[in-house]
């Protein structure tokens, strides 16, 4: 059997309005809302679809869901997900509910539906599709983790505890779907990051601004610090924070390469409102994939509120995170950092690890890569297929390649302008119907390899 990807987009078009109840779930890890409702709805979805087993992992934060189904042949695909998604915030920038999933001009519009919920759905709908047409051709698998957004710190524990389940041939990530210029990505690896605060204290209680001649001001101090850490060459200045990079392989670079021309500058501007309409670096593609960076999310420091309060800040605080390339420890980043204020004359500020994440790449030539690149190339066009060594982003593709040593690759149901973590987070209805499709075929095409 070969099957009809036309019927399958219909299916999963039909299947939307059901699907799509996953979504109104708020299940925000990172103030604790939703995440027991959320797991019972999963269990219940999978109970439904007729899983074989379905069993919850909850010994630590955040529960994580498996489940498994029987296929038509001896190979196993492990799916990876998460149900947790990022704040709606800010509130007022949302066109319609962020929790109540709304179509408008062929687009899905809640929080959750790029990253990665939207990808779920898909998947289960591509399940109950194959069990009404014959059985589903493999063994699929599924672990659907509660933590993503907080930089999953218990997942490897999870991972490590449920070995024994999630034994395969092959694991499906989640992220992935069509670039600026329209082509489809299959992601390869991950990035790593390093979350972590830098605090500074100067005196014992903030004083008057008149006092500024003489007296120190954390927030100066804080900010003239983290300046020695970055330079107007976008490089970050700290000994040995390179060392340890990874380069791509011939075959990975010439990848990247390839893709450059397709990144569309224009596109990032208009979606993101970038002030001065020009992004600053030449080749933004390919230092998005190979080149740690630095970034200050938030800063904090004396009267924040309305009105004016003239006061030099005692203390003054930042948090900040490094995008990692494989061979760099998160933690040992940090600890680099530290190390350079040291040397910069900033003993003063002390830094504050978080979280990490470690990098992660397939090798872009395995065989389970290029199975999905040529089935890709046959649903969505020869030349409009892309392979991508990472994606910007962090996830723990690490701690699952170690416990199932199998190939991981990304793939799914957004698009450039999909908007994850930002207000009015979408996807194109058509993209989810194609990426179904696309998923059947693949799946099908994977039982029936050596």
């Amino acid at each position: 059997m070969t099957v009809d990807i036309n019927d399958v987009e219909k299916f999963v078009a039909a299947e939307l309005e059901t699907s799509a109840k996953y979504l109104t779930i708020p299940s925000v890890s990172a103030q604790g809302r939703g995440i027991k409702e959320t797991v019972t709805y999963l269990t219940d979805w999978f109970q439904d679809l007729g899983a074989d087993q379905v069993k919850v992992f909850d010994q630590y934060q955040n529960p994580a869901v498996f489940a498994s189904f029987t296929g038509n042949s001896a190979k196993t695909i492990l799916f990876y997900n998460h149900y947790d998604v990022q704040p709606p915030d800010p509130l007022d920038e949302w066109e319609s509910d962020p929790f109540d999933p709304t179509v408008r001009n062929g687009k899905l519009f809640a929080r959750g539906v790029c990253d990665d919920k939207g990808e779920l759905m898909s998947r289960l709908a591509v399940v109950r599709y194959f069990q009404e047409h014959g059985g589903l051709p493999c063994n699929l698998k599924f672990f659907i983790e509660g933590e993503e957004e907080i930089g999953s710190p218990n997942v490897g524990k999870y991972a490590q505890d449920a070995a024994e389940y999630l034994s395969c041939d092959a694991v499906i990530w989640e992220g992935g779907g069509k670039n600026e210029a329209e082509k489809f990505q299959i992601i390869a690896g991950t990035k790593g990051v390093a979350s972590f605060e830098a605090e500074v204290t100067t005196a014992q209680s903030d004083a008057h601004s008149s006092l500024a001649p003489y007296l120190d001001n954390a927030a100066w101090r804080l900010v003239q610090g983290l300046a020695t850490l970055y330079g107007p060459d976008r490089k970050i200045k700290a000994e040995h924070f390179y060392d340890n990079v990874q380069p791509l392989s011939p075959y990975a670079a010439e990848q990247v390469a390839q893709q450059e021309p397709d990144f569309d500058t224009q596109a990032v501007v208009d979606t993101f409102g970038v002030s001065h309409g020009k992004l600053p670096v030449a080749k933004p593609f390919t230092a998005v994939m190979t080149e740690p960076t630095i970034t200050i999310n938030g800063l904090s420091a004396g009267y924040e509120g309305d009105g004016v309060k003239t006061v030099i800040p005692r203390r003054a605080k930042a948090k900040l995170d490094c995008r990692l390339v494989p061979g760099q420890d998160p933690e040992t980043i940090v600890g680099y950092l530290q190390d350079q204020l040291v040397k910069n004359g900033f003993p003063d500020i002390k830094l504050h690890f978080l979280l990490g994440e470690d990098a992660y790449r397939t090798n872009l030539e395995d065989p389970f890569v290029q199975l999905g690149k040529r089935v890709a190339a046959e649903v969505y066009g020869q030349d409009q297929v892309v392979l991508v060594p990472n994606q910007p982003g962090g996830g723990p593709m690490l701690p699952f390649f170690e416990v199932t040593q199998a190939p991981l690759m990304g793939i799914g149901v957004h698009y450039a302008a999909s908007t994850p973590h930002a207000p009015n987070e979408n996807i194109r209805l058509t993209d989810y119907q194609q990426a179904s499709g696309y998923l059947a075929r693949l799946l099908e095409e994977f039982s029936q390899q050596a």
